[in-house]
C-alpha cells in the first residue's frame, strides 16, 4: 500500500521563505540596474560634456586660423588706420576697410562696447574674441551662395596691373556690381573679378543657451545680410556650444616682424600690437550640462595669465558639475605667413 501523502498545498512557512527569496533576487537585480543605469548617466553626462569641450575648441580653432584672410588681396599694402574704429560691430564699409590689417581684436572680460550689438547676457569675467576675414570659397563658386543678394558685404580682389585702386570692402546693393569694379588679369571690363563674402565673427561666453535655460554657452554675433530686404547688414546672435562655463585668451605678439610671436600678452592694448599678433592660445573651462550625484566640484582651474603675468584661476565651485579645461594654441595663418623668411 502507497504510504506517502500527497502534497495538496504549501504552508505559510513555506510561502514566507519563497517570498523572501525572491524579493532578495527582486533587490539585488534592482541594484545592478540602478548601478548600470547610473554609470550610463554618468558616462552620458561626461561624454557630452568632451565633446562640447573638443568641439568649441576646433570652432575656435578653424576660425583664428583663418584670421585676416582676404583672397588675393594684399594686406601688407593696406596702410594701417590712425585709430581703430569705435564700435566693433559697425555696419559701415568705411570702418571695415580701417579694419582690414587688423585680423583679430580681444576684450578683455568686460572692455567690450557696442552701439550696434550686446553680448546678452554675458558672463562676467569672461573674453571676447573678434575675427575678421573673408570666406574662402568665392561668391561665384559652387559650393557658395551666387552674390546677388543686396545687403551683403563682400571683398574684391583686383588682378589687374593697370587698375589703381587694388581691392573694394562694400556692400552689395543689388543683382548689378555696383561699387564693385575688380577686374581679373585680363584688365576688360566686362570681365569683373570674383568677390568673397566678408565676416566679422565676435565669440563670447553667455550665462544661458537662448532658448530660456541657465545654461553657459559659448555663442557668436555674425555679420550677416539684412534678410528684411533692406540694403544694411546686421549682427544676429548664434549659440554655438552648451556647457562653455569660461574663456580666456592669450595673444602671441611679433615684435621682430619674423612671423614668430616674441611675447605672450592678455591684452595687447594698442593699434600695432593687435596687428602684430600671429597666435591665440585660448583655454576654455567646459561643464556638464546636469550635476552628478554625490559630487561636489572642490577643484581650482587654471586658465591662462592676467594682465600682471599671474596665473588665472576659478573654483573652486562646490556645486555638482563635471569640469574640464580645454587649451589650444593657435597660429594666424595668414598674417605670420606673410612675414615667413624664405
Amino acid at each position: 500500500m502507497n504510504t506517502r501523502r500527497q502534497q495538496s498545498g504549501l504552508s505559510l512557512v513555506e510561502l514566507m521563505v519563497s517570498v523572501a527569496l525572491g524579493l532578495i533576487v527582486l533587490s539585488a537585480v534592482l541594484i545592478v540596474f540602478a548601478n548600470a543605469s547610473a554609470s550610463r548617466s554618468e558616462v552620458e553626462r561626461t561624454t557630452r560634456q568632451i565633446e562640447n569641450g573638443r568641439y568649441a575648441s576646433e570652432l575656435l580653432s578653424d576660425d583664428i586660423r583663418l584670421a585676416g584672410f582676404y583672397g588675393e588681396v594684399d594686406v601688407t599694402n593696406i596702410a594701417a588706420p590712425g585709430a581703430l574704429p569705435a564700435d566693433p560691430c559697425s555696419v559701415t564699409a568705411t570702418d571695415w576697410n580701417a579694419w582690414m590689417p587688423v585680423h583679430i581684436q580681444g576684450f578683455d572680460a568686460a572692455g567690450f562696447i557696442s552701439a550696434n550689438c550686446a553680448l546678452t547676457n554675458q558672463k562676467a569675467g569672461t573674453d571676447v574674441l573678434v575675427i575678421r576675414r573673408a570666406r574662402t570659397c568665392t561668391a561665384d563658386a559652387t559650393t557658395c551662395a551666387p552674390d546677388v543678394t543686396a545687403g551683403t558685404p563682400y571683398v574684391q580682389a583686383s588682378a589687374c596691373g593697370t587698375q589703381v585702386t587694388k581691392y573694394a570692402l562694400d556692400i552689395q546693393p543689388g543683382a548689378g556690381t555696383g561699387a564693385f569694379s575688380m577686374q581679373t588679369k585680363t584688365c576688360s571690363g566686362g570681365t569683373l573679378a570674383p568677390k568673397r563674402e566678408y565676416y566679422v565673427h565676435i565669440y563670447f561666453i553667455a550665462t544661458d543657451n537662448g532658448r530660456g535655460q541657465n545654461i553657459p554657452t559659448l555663442k557668436r554675433l555674425e555679420l550677416v545680410r539684412d534678410s528684411s530686404g533692406g540694403t544694411t547688414p546686421r549682427f544676429d546672435l548664434v549659440p554655438l556650444v552648451e556647457g562653455i562655463e569660461n574663456l580666456q585668451l592669450m595673444y602671441g605678439v611679433d615684435t621682430d616682424n619674423d612671423g614668430a610671436p616674441d611675447e605672450y600678452v592678455s591684452n595687447p592694448t594698442s593699434l600695432a600690437r593687435w596687428m602684430n599678433v600671429m597666435t591665440v592660445q585660448f583655454n576654455i573651462l567646459a561643464r556638464n550640462i546636469e550635476t552628478a550625484p554625490n559630487y561636489a566640484d572642490t577643484k581650482t582651474y587654471t586658465l591662462g595669465k592676467d594682465a600682471t603675468g599671474a596665473a588665472q584661476t576659478v573654483g573652486p565651485f562646490n556645486d555638482g558639475y563635471r569640469r574640464h579645461v580645454y587649451s589650444g594654441l593657435v597660429r594666424v595663418m595668414n598674417p605670420a605667413g606673410r612675414r615667413d623668411a624664405p
